[in-house]
């Protein structure tokens, strides 16, 4: 296994590493300030749009997607250290280069599995950053991590598909350039295998029986730059036929063909919001004393750093080698490792979070600085795309069985 940059990785990171210094950190500073005067809580305030065109203009732009014919054509160890970058500005830089889930996910799916027509309706306009989207399979009424538990309905009437039921957390919903739903629901209900039971349709956002509920806050934020996460009751939601994705009872495949890259996606921002951790942690312990001496003469204040970098240290290499196996061996043959930095990354980066947020003080948890909202998001991917336990169960599950 050879982690080395190649020319290409290379060379895209130093300009993503300039697009960082030169646009997006100075936009932190002042994106707060221009949502308050928009009209909708919802919308990208006015430098978020410059940001995306910058990206854009300097080939910075669906950096995710390996299939060259839509996007940059990087395989998952050439996209690790340019999504490790965007992590550290989880709120602007996925956004602002078109690398932002849920819309990623989307896009993938409709790349690996929509017909010409779906992909000539959404996947382009998705491509072009013209338009968002969301996913909608996590329900409130049952436990979602067992996807097999979905409830909503899709009914075949004559070319239409009628779809009843109730999602929430559904990610980007709320977002005013949301304009189509994947929703996952149960096409046979009573078949024999459960996970032959469900499919994806394509539900454009203004479908008559489709109603955005409301926001869901997460720790109290709204995640405007996922595009918020809302409660989506569909009633009697009315598509045509051809609004499918792949066939009838494909739904569970899709989906785990979606959550794969989307896992790893995830695990690799959130290295990125460790570095950015570590690195507010050290500027703030040489610049503040506290009982006769500066914080980083402390010594619990030098094993939390210590710690914090051994640990990102750790996780880069399992997330490379995840990175490495899935170019090399499928999806399928990097099963475990998946699960394994699905199951490490959250946990050690929110630890590491929780350290710089208690170096910090009143403000770590204030909205001066960006930590209590890093932890806000990196404690949700503790639940997020399968929680913690599922995976743990799973993979301990594939450990006995080699001695059996």
């Amino acid at each position: 296994m050879d982690f080395a940059f190649d020319a290409r990785t290379e060379e895209l990171r130093a300009r993503l590493l300039a697009f960082m210094d030169e646009h997006v950190y100075p936009a932190e500073r002042v994106v707060d300030e221009q949502r308050e005067r928009l009209s909708s809580p919802w919308e990208n305030p006015p430098v978020v749009e410059e940001l995306k065109a910058e990206a854009r203009r300097q080939g910075l732009w669906n950096l995710f997607l390996p299939d060259a014919e839509y996007g940059a054509g990087l395989t998952n160890l050439q996209y690790a250290p340019l999504a490790e970058i965007t992590g550290r500005s989880p709120q602007l830089a996925p956004t602002a280069t078109n690398c932002a889930a849920p819309d990623t996910g989307n896009m993938e799916v409709l790349a690996q599995f929509g017909d010409e027509r779906q992909k000539k309706q959404w996947l382009e306009p998705l491509l072009a950053g013209e338009i968002r989207s969301a996913f909608a399979m996590t329900e409130p009424d049952v436990a979602s991590s067992d996807a097999t538990n979905i409830t909503t309905r899709i009914r075949r009437e004559g070319d239409e598909y009628v779809i009843t039921g109730r999602k929430w957390y559904i990610s980007g919903a709320m977002h005013p350039d949301c304009r189509i739903f994947i929703v996952m629901g149960k096409t046979d209900p009573d078949g024999p295998d459960i996970r032959r039971q469900q499919s994806m349709v394509l539900v454009p956002r203004d479908t008559p029986g489709v109603t955005v509920k409301r926001a869901m806050r997460v720790f109290g934020y709204e995640d405007h730059y996922h595009g918020g996460h809302a409660e989506v009751v569909l009633d009697e939601a009315r598509v045509p036929v051809s609004n499918l994705i792949g066939e009838e009872g494909g739904g569970f495949a899709i989906a785990q063909a979606r959550l794969g890259p989307g896992r790893i996606h995830h695990c690799m921002r959130l290295i990125g919001m460790a570095e950015r951790a570590i690195e507010l942690m050290c500027r703030r312990a040489v610049s503040r004393d506290a009982f006769g001496k500066a914080l980083a003469q402390q010594g619990v204040v030098q094993n939390w750093i210590a710690d914090a970098r051994v640990a990102v240290e750790q996780l880069r290499l399992l997330v490379l080698k995840t990175a490495w196996m899935m170019d090399t061996v499928g999806n399928r043959g990097a099963h475990t490792e998946i699960q394994a930095i699905k199951i490490a990354t959250p946990r050690t980066v929110v630890d590491i979070l929780d350290r710089a947020i208690q170096l910090y003080g009143a403000g770590g948890v204030s909205q001066d600085f960006p930590l209590a909202e890093l932890y806000a998001g990196a404690r949700t991917l503790m639940i997020a795309d399968g929680p913690d336990e599922v995976h743990q169960r799973s993979l301990a599950r594939r450990e006995i069985k080699k001695y059996l």
